[in-house]
C-alpha cells in the first residue's frame, strides 16, 4: 500500500453560486501519477488548483472541506502559502517560459529564494534541465532566449523551472495538449521518470495518455467524482456505466 501524500476530504468549490466541485473525497499516493479525466468544465482544473491554493486569487470562490498534504491542512489560517506553492509545482497547458534566457528561467526560483552564488545556480540549472530531459539539447545555448525553443522544449524548460525550487508534488494541467506527437511522447516519458521522486497529478483530455502514464485515474463529471480506481481497472473494467460510456466515447 502506497503512502498517502495528498488527502482530500469532502471538498466542495463554487464560483459565486455556481458549484464547480461537489463533495469530493480521495487519497493521492506518494510517487504515483494520478490522472484526472472528464469532459471540459467538469472541475478538473479547479480541483488541481485547490491543491496549491491558486484559487485564492479569485475572490468569488468559496471552498469547503479539507485538503491535506502529508498531515498539513493547507487551508488552515497559519499555512505559509509561499512555502506551500514551493512544495507544489504547477505546469500549465500552454508553456509559459519567461522572456529570459533558458538559464534565467530555471534559476528564477532559486534566486527568489536567496541563492546568489553563480556556481550553485549553475549546478541547480544543470541538474533540473537533466531531470527535465533537456540538458543535452540546450547545454550550449543556456543563455539564449527560452522563447526560441520549440513548444515541447519550452514545456520542458517550464518543468525544469518548477523542479528548481525542490517541490514534492507536480501539478500538470494538460501539459502536452498543445504539442506534436513526438514532443508529447517526450513529456510522457519524462512524467514516468519523474514519478520516482515526485507525486504527480495530471489533468488530461487524452484517454490514451491517461492510460499510458497514470497509476490511478479519477473520472469527474459536472463537478462530481464518478469513479476513482487503478488506471488499468478504469480503462478495462470500470465499476460505473457512466465511466465506461465516457472512456469509450459514447458521450463527453
Amino acid at each position: 500500500m502506497k503512502e498517502i501524500k495528498i488527502r482530500i476530504e469532502s471538498l466542495s468549490v463554487s464560483y459565486g453560486t455556481k458549484p464547480a466541485i461537489k463533495n469530493i473525497s480521495l487519497n493521492i499516493a506518494r510517487n504515483q501519477v494520478t490522472a484526472l479525466i472528464g469532459p471540459s468544465g467538469c472541475g478538473k482544473t479547479t480541483f488541481l488548483k485547490t491543491i496549491n491554493r491558486l484559487n485564492d486569487f479569485n475572490d468569488k470562490i468559496r471552498i469547503s472541506g479539507k485538503v491535506y498534504i502529508d498531515d498539513l491542512d493547507i487551508y488552515s489560517k497559519n499555512v505559509n502559502i509561499t512555502e506551500l506553492r514551493k512544495k507544489t509545482g504547477m505546469i500549465f497547458q500552454k508553456s509559459n517560459p519567461f522572456p529570459k534566457s533558458i538559464f534565467d528561467n530555471v534559476a528564477y526560483g532559486p534566486r527568489v529564494n536567496g541563492v546568489t552564488n553563480r556556481e550553485e545556480l549553475y549546478d541547480i540549472v544543470k541538474s533540473c534541465l537533466m531531470k527535465a530531459a533537456l540538458w543535452e539539447e540546450v547545454e550550449n545555448n543556456l543563455y539564449d532566449s527560452a522563447l526560441k525553443l520549440s513548444g515541447g522544449q519550452q514545456q520542458r524548460v517550464c518543468i525544469a523551472r518548477a523542479l528548481a525550487v525542490n517541490p514534492e508534488i507536480l501539478l500538470m494541467d494538460e501539459p502536452a495538449s498543445a504539442l506534436d506527437p513526438l514532443s508529447t511522447a517526450r513529456i510522457e516519458e519524462l512524467i514516468m521518470e519523474l514519478k520516482k521522486n515526485y507525486t504527480i497529478v495530471i489533468v488530461t483530455h487524452n484517454m490514451q495518455q491517461a492510460a499510458r502514464v497514470s497509476d490511478m485515474t479519477a473520472y469527474l463529471y459536472m463537478g462530481e467524482l464518478i469513479e476513482f480506481d487503478k488506471t488499468r481497472k478504469i480503462f478495462t473494467n470500470p465499476s460505473k456505466k457512466q465511466t465506461e460510456d465516457y472512456i469509450t466515447g459514447r458521450y463527453g
